[in-house]
């Protein structure tokens, strides 16, 4: 299993991006291969780009995993955006000595992903979207509590950063199982590898400790309209989504894909939120690997 063989070494880099903050990035795969950035879900952390490692060092492919402002080790950025992706995603593609490369992005890294194919078109090959968040304006609305931490991030963000760090403290002493709950049905689980599930728990509570700050500026500015055109996404996209997403319903991801110039979606059956990003794994790094939409 790609989480059960992770790299001999992981090791994260520290990229100054002005005087007072920082972002942070891993490595996996093949370090000589096609480079390709992994933006992850939110909340979440570089480290669950350990799920693509070992179809990455087969497909020679090489997987930067960004820790995005206020997750990991990265320094929180509050007042970001959406179209600011390419100032902290661009120093790290500088620091690795990468001119252009793809971009996959899960969950909420999805947004992130097309605002940076958007907004730096000549450093983005292609975009793979993984049970990516839709716009907030494409019906059907999004979950209820979904819509309730994009209201509190607004009205009340140091509250929800007390919750969030106290759901992080919860998340580190009880069964991974609790935690995957929240991207997965049982079927779901049940259909996945224990060190997957470990993974992707893992990943949450290093996404949201120390601060939660990354969790609570991302339910505001993925609540709000994006603040840039999809008409300006040039790069291929393909995106991958569940039939059976309760987190983002793949309706939404249907009006998306026709609303972008150049857009595939293929829809797992029976797959969720988290089953989907485990199932299309290998099939993400072959696509990047074969330097040209499938």
């Amino acid at each position: 299993m790609d989480a059960a063989h992770p790299p001999a070494t992981e090791s994260v880099d520290r990229i100054p991006l002005d005087d007072d903050r920082h972002v942070a990035y891993a490595e996996y795969g093949d370090p000589t291969g096609l480079p390709v950035v992994f933006l992850h879900g939110t909340p979440g952390s570089h480290r669950l780009g350990r799920l693509f490692h070992a179809a990455a060092r087969r497909e020679s492919v090489r997987l930067l995993a960004v820790d995005r402002p206020g997750y990991g080790q990265s320094s929180p950025w509050p007042e970001r955006d959406l179209t600011d992706t390419g100032a902290f995603v661009r120093p790290v593609l500088d620091d690795a000595g990468v001119s252009r490369a793809g971009v996959v992005g899960f969950s909420g890294g999805g947004p992130h992903a097309l605002a940076l194919a958007a907004t730096h078109a000549d450093r983005v090959t292609a975009v793979d979207i993984v049970s990516g968040a839709t716009p907030p304006t494409h019906p059907p609305r999004a979950p209820p509590i979904q819509r309730l931490l994009e209201r509190v991030a607004t009205t009340a963000p140091t509250l929800l950063r007390g919750l969030i760090r106290g759901q992080a403290w919860l998340a580190d002493h009880v069964s991974p199982t609790v935690v995957v709950s929240q991207y997965t049905s049982s079927a779901g689980r049940a259909a996945l590898p224990d060190e997957v599930l470990a993974l992707v728990a893992r990943d949450f509570v290093d996404g949201v400790s120390p601060s939660g700050r990354g969790a609570t500026t991302e339910f505001r500015l993925l609540g709000d309209s994006w603040p840039f055109s999809l008409d300006s996404v040039d790069a291929p996209v393909r995106l991958w989504h569940g039939a059976d997403d309760a987190n983002v319903p793949v309706d939404g991801v249907r009006l998306l894909r026709d609303r972008l110039p150049n857009a595939q979606l293929t829809v797992f059956e029976t797959a969720d939120h988290l089953t989907t990003l485990y199932r299309s794994r290998a099939s993400v790094v072959q696509r990047h690997a074969d330097g040209s939409p499938r």
